[in-house]
Parts: structure tokens; sequence; C-alpha cells
């Protein structure tokens, strides 16, 4: 018998334990403003900062990291200023800080 076809399922983000290239992004690119807070940015961890952020959904706070936003606490340049990173990667850091600010 032919195996079973494997199912295109989308994937649920991985614990922030299991994101690997979620956190070398934050490591290499996010840190640089959201561990120090520069421009608004918000620390992962800090629930009361991401709370807000977190209750307009992902795919609002993935194109706020693709594209940039100015908002009432500050502003994030495209692509958080690291042009090179590919929109997996940069939804990778959003879920990585995501899942450490629940």
């Amino acid at each position: 018998s032919a195996p079973a076809p494997v199912a295109a399922v989308a994937a649920a983000p991985a614990p922030a334990a299991e994101n690997a290239v979620g956190k070398k992004v934050y490591g290499s690119v996010c840190s640089m403003c959201h561990a120090a807070n520069v421009a608004g940015a918000p620390k992962p961890g800090d629930k009361a900062d991401w709370g807000p952020r977190i209750a307009q959904g992902k795919d609002t706070l993935y194109k706020h990291a693709v594209e940039g936003f100015t908002g009432a606490k500050g502003m994030m340049p495209p692509r958080g200023g690291g042009n090179a990173l590919t929109d997996d990667e940069l939804k990778a850091a959003v879920d990585y800080m995501v899942a450490q600010s629940l």
C-alpha cells in the first residue's frame, strides 16, 4: 500500500525553547532595541507592555515587524533594521518574543 499523504498543516508557533531561528534572530538583530527598550521596543517578558500588542493578533505583529510601524509608544523600523532577514525569520523572532511574554 502507498504511504499516507502528508497533510499540509499550518505549524503552531514553536515554544520559545524550541524556536532556534527566532532566538538567533532576536539575539543578532532584535535584541539591540528590544532588550534595552530603545524607541519604545517592548522587552520580551514584559507582559504589561506586550499584552496590548499580542491582543492585536499575530498577523498585525508580523506586519509591523516586516513593514515597520510608528505608534504612541514608539517606532519599529521596517524589518527591525535587519534588511537581510526573510519574512519567515522575522516571524520566528516575533513568535520567540511573544512566547516569552505570555
